[in-house]
């Protein structure tokens, strides 16, 4: 492992992508943070999520028009397909499982269901491509799974209600967005990353509006002003900036090292829950957490070889 810092700090330029990719890996998991303080004041799944992507919305549509500039070639009806399907699934889907199962479970248990997704992308390749899974992957997705079942055992321990449900939903959120990974390689070397991931957002932003539409009466938007700046503050810290550091991180250190610093993800997540949601920090909470990153570690370390 400290071979792989030393290059990092050494190389030119790295301490930027460093910096982006450490920031971002905070951002994203302070999402589950503000969902839950959110939730605190009777806002529901279905109203939060419409209001985090009604105000990401209009940044993802000026990227994909400064996108378009850049590269005016217009998409072709296949490509069109691939980003509103990948779009509903790895964004719109993805998202609205994890919001609903957030309602039952702990932030901490949250981020590291969703941090299994490296042990799905590697089984859906597998069964696409007819391979084996290699013996090192096998130990490294039981060391995963052992960790998530400690963390869910303290979960079962201190709250008791709906945690299956809500473990189960998480888990489908992130069995969604590996699909969604699996899928988004090719379109995103057709399209680009920037460009995909602006018009991917979009889509997913529509369907959850549409959603809100269809589900919610204009009343049920007449909540707190603090819901509405957690939204506000989800959208830009945990939404819009993320995303853009995480593309620079990996134009400047490579998505695989970007993807290792991203593991400091689950603990930033456990930490802030402490200090803001105080939820418990127990030894069975951190030695399934130590598991899950572990095993996470292995099977990122061996894809990038």
């Amino acid at each position: 492992m400290m071979p792989f810092f030393r290059r990092l700090f050494l190389h030119q330029h790295a301490w930027l992508g460093v910096l982006c990719a450490l920031f971002a890996a905070v951002g994203f998991s302070g999402k589950a943070i503000l969902v839950k303080l959110a939730y605190q004041d009777g806002v529901d799944a279905i109203t939060l999520l419409a209001l985090r992507m009604v105000f990401s919305l209009p940044f993802f549509i000026m990227v994909a028009w400064w996108a378009n500039r850049k590269n005016s070639v217009s998409l072709t009806p296949q490509e069109r397909i691939w980003v509103l399907g990948l779009g509903l699934m790895g964004y719109y889907l993805s998202s609205l499982l994890d919001f609903l199962g957030l309602q039952y479970i702990s932030a901490g248990l949250e981020r590291l269901i969703l941090f299994l997704y490296p042990t799905m992308t590697v089984v859906l390749s597998a069964l696409i491509e007819k391979r084996v899974i290699g013996r090192r992957t096998l130990a490294a997705m039981a060391l995963c799974y052992v960790g998530i079942a400690l963390v869910f055992m303290q979960d079962m321990d201190t709250q008791q209600r709906n945690v299956l449900l809500g473990a189960s939903l998480v888990f489908a959120s992130t069995l969604s967005y590996s699909i969604y990974l699996v899928g988004a390689g090719h379109a995103i070397a057709r399209i680009g990353t920037l460009r995909f991931t602006a018009y991917a957002m979009v889509v997913a932003s529509v369907a959850t509006l549409l959603q809100f539409g269809m589900m919610r009466p204009l009343s049920a938007l007449d909540l707190s002003f603090k819901v509405y700046e957690l939204s506000l503050a989800m959208a830009i810290f945990s939404t819009v900036l993320p995303v853009f550091l995480l593309s620079i991180a990996i134009r400047r250190i490579g998505a695989g090292h970007a993807s290792l610093l991203g593991s400091i993800g689950p603990i930033s997540t456990i930490y802030m829950a402490y200090l803001f949601l105080n939820e418990t920090l127990s030894l069975l909470q951190m030695a399934g957490s130590a598991l899950v990153l572990v095993g996470v570690l292995m099977i990122s370390m061996q894809r990038k070889r």
